[in-house]
């Protein structure tokens, strides 16, 4: 039997009583930032609901955690928390459940429509890594600037590869990103380039959300990696960090593992001038999220709830599953055309969205969208003071 809610959910909605994925909102008319699940063209939230005594279970009834500014106290909590927290949500979701369903003044103050809500980082990220986990994208870049007989190094294929991010510019989907600066080859004899960058990309990525962590000299076995992870969501990493506002779940997940693949696109989903330029799947790594996990722990690291671990770029085999324009352009070699325009690289005021779900038997487990918008780079006033200060630092 198919678990329904009381609440109508639209087929292709990414958010049905299946899924229940967590995120941390505002409303239009209230400054304080809570925790709420998404369920259909709403959000629930958690905070009336504890207030309320509906989480009387053995590890919620007396915790606080939904009654902060973030999720990490709450993924603190650890898997038979978040469990039971499921479990307790879709009882009180379901068709057949009364409280919540036939008390209008709980439903009222409980329920907000999207619609009238902002969207915020659902957790406090402490730290953040990025793998290179796509054994696709490791061999087309490897082949745009080593050559096919040595596109990738042998060792990649022993341990999973990545680098430490800073967590501070990691940001919510709908967010604005600014072109970054950089420096150019020089031409001739010319000093190098520094200006706006001419090869801004995205990258198609997912990101795992780091649930209880571990202690300091204490690495994870792979075979409990999954104890570690609350969920995922959409990443871009491109100047900044963006991420979609809803972390789906291990558990809302878990049927998928096998039997089907999560979707991860980038697709147009109603705006003007909107064009899909790649369909890719998650099935693609080559390294899965619990040994990136336990690998980024083998020496001792300390995970904290709420940190992140990017997947890197998800590329598949064939040239439309590519996660980036450096693979989908061949590092400007061949032009994108769409829409009676073309791209290599990303210009000003190009938009980006990712969107992904899993396909479930009459229902998606989704994880939402994952947007940014490319603004010129910063005044030319701005660089110049930047250098001038930095010629006269000593």
């Amino acid at each position: 039997m198919v678990l329904k809610s009381f609440i109508e959910v639209h087929p292709d909605s990414h958010f049905p009583i299946q899924n229940l994925p967590y995120g941390v909102f505002k409303r239009e008319t209230a400054s304080d930032p809570r925790p709420a699940v998404a369920i259909g063209d709403y959000v629930l939230d958690l905070s009336v609901l504890a207030s309320a005594g509906l989480f009387h279970g053995p590890l919620l009834s007396n915790s606080d955690c939904f009654n902060k500014s973030n999720l990490n106290k709450f993924l603190e909590l650890g898997r038979l928390a978040w469990t039971e927290t499921r479990t307790t949500l879709q009882k009180l979701l379901s068709a057949e459940e009364s409280i919540l369903r036939d008390n209008a003044s709980l439903r009222e103050k409980a329920l907000v429509p999207m619609s009238q809500v902002q969207m915020l980082l659902p957790i406090a990220i402490g730290d953040y890594s990025d793998f290179f986990a796509s054994k696709h994208h490791a061999y087309n870049c490897g082949v745009m600037f080593r050559g096919p007989e040595n596109a990738i190094n042998p060792n990649w294929f022993h341990i999973p590869i990545a680098y430490h991010g800073r967590a501070s510019s990691i940001v919510i989907s709908g967010t604005d990103i600014i072109r970054p600066r950089g420096q150019g080859h020089p031409a001739g004899n010319s000093l190098p380039y520094f200006g706006p960058s001419h090869k801004l990309d995205f990258e198609l990525e997912m990101a795992t959300v780091v649930g209880p962590g571990n202690e300091l000299g204490k690495p994870v076995d792979v075979n409990e990696a999954a104890n570690h992870i609350f969920g995922l969501v959409l990443m871009n990493d491109w100047s900044a960090t963006t991420l979609s506002p809803w972390i789906v779940t291990l558990d809302a997940l878990e049927q998928f593992a096998l039997d089907a693949p999560q979707q991860v696109s980038i697709v147009p989903t109603g705006q003007k001038d909107a064009h899909v330029l790649t369909r890719s799947n998650f099935r693609h790594l080559y390294w899965t999220i619990t040994q990136q996990l336990a690998h980024q722990t083998i020496n001792g690291c300390n995970l904290r709830p709420g940190d992140h671990l990017g997947t890197g770029t998800i590329s598949g085999p064939e040239p439309d599953s590519y996660g980036c324009l450096l693979e989908l352009s061949w590092n400007g070699q061949k032009p994108l055309s769409f829409g009676g325009t073309s791209r290599t690289f990303l210009e000003d005021g190009d938009e980006v969205i990712f969107t992904g779900y899993c396909k479930g038997d009459g229902y998606n487990v989704g994880f939402g969208t994952c947007s940014g918008k490319i603004l010129p780079s910063l005044p030319e006033e701005l660089l110049q003071f930047s250098v001038v200060s930095a010629s006269n630092c000593t």
